[in-house]
């Protein structure tokens, strides 16, 4: 395995499930495994549980994880082919990628998408700068349009709660928030669902449909209370709009998860991503309730980094 950037196969999905839940019981099982291997983690955008769990599962596997704050310590890039730089920005994405190269043997890149060019964002433009000119492996650790470490390890949570049923309903159920939010976990998190064979329901407001590449497969369903009755596990999450990119269509109160709405789900288990707006995604009776996941699959992105840094160091 060369890159970590997306959903490949329901056997690859299981094989880094398998071995994250290895690395979970015995976290130092191959310290030596990377020793003398640097893993560059460069963040164009925030990050607080991808930052320090990638570096966390890099130290179980003796690699050196070195990060750059991109957007605050690094030159502003360029990315454009062809581009006279005669404005803001200062360094080519040819340059400084291919010396990212150099420096290390794998690149672990966290890259937003702008929210306002669909086409580039679709296409994973500035992620994919990175992969075509720094000629190393490389791992995403967020990007325009998926985030694969978070939703490997959200299959791992539901993997351990499963309680053995092979195929569980999920629902991934749309909430309010203030703020326009890119689709990369929705896509991703609906795409490694599917891929794994689970059942997934995605209800939202009309006019929140996601990109049709990922929700292929799934139960497309309006009303929120239909689409959670006897669920397993319900994933909650904001995004804003696709067709009409990038737009807030709906700031809806009442798609804020509550007890009330599982009522009809007596074992439903509830997980976000985080960060999360309390009491505007997710009430404090779910977050702090015993159906909540949040703190296991946040655990839980250590062992899917060390199982994917593993994989790929062969």
């Amino acid at each position: 395995m060369k890159y970590f950037t997306q959903f490949e196969s329901r056997e690859l999905g299981q094989e880094l499930i398998d071995l994250a839940l290895l690395y979970k019981n015995q976290p130092r099982l191959d310290q030596a495994k990377g020793q003398g291997k640097r893993v560059g983690c460069i963040f164009l955008n925030p990050s607080l549980r991808t930052r320090v769990s990638t570096q966390i599962a890099a130290q179980n596997l003796g690699m050196e994880a070195i990060v750059l704050n991109m957007d605050k310590e690094g030159w502003a890039l360029e990315m454009k082919e062809g581009a006279i730089m005669n404005k803001g920005t200062v360094e080519h994405i040819k340059d400084a990628a291919g010396v990212l190269g150099s420096y290390f043997d794998i690149l672990a890149i966290r890259a937003f998408p702008s929210l306002s060019n669909r086409e580039e964002d679709i296409n994973d433009f500035v992620f994919g700068q990175f992969v075509k000119y720094s000629g190393i492996p490389v791992v995403s650790l967020e990007s325009a349009i998926r985030h694969p470490l978070q939703s490997l390890a959200d299959q791992i949570t539901i993997q351990e709660f499963s309680k053995g049923k092979k195929k569980p309903k999920v629902v991934l159920t749309w909430a309010p928030h203030i703020k326009a939010i890119p689709h990369a976990v929705a896509n991703s998190f609906a795409e490694w669902t599917l891929g794994m064979g689970h059942d997934l329901t995605i209800t939202h407001p009309e006019g929140y449909e996601l990109d049709e590449r990922f929700t292929a497969g799934a139960s497309i369903e309006y009303n929120q209370e239909k689409a959670l009755k006897d669920a397993d596990f319900v994933y909650v999450k904001n995004w804003s709009a696709f067709n009409d990119y990038g737009k807030i269509l709906s700031t809806d109160s009442s798609w804020m998860l509550t007890e009330k709405h599982l009522k009809s789900s007596p074992e439903a288990k509830v997980m976000h991503c985080l960060p999360v707006r309390r009491n505007l995604e997710l009430s404090d009776e779910m977050l702090d309730g015993n159906r909540s996941l949040v703190q296991k699959q946040a655990e839980n992105r250590i062992y899917a980094a060390q199982a994917v840094l593993s994989k790929i160091l062969g």
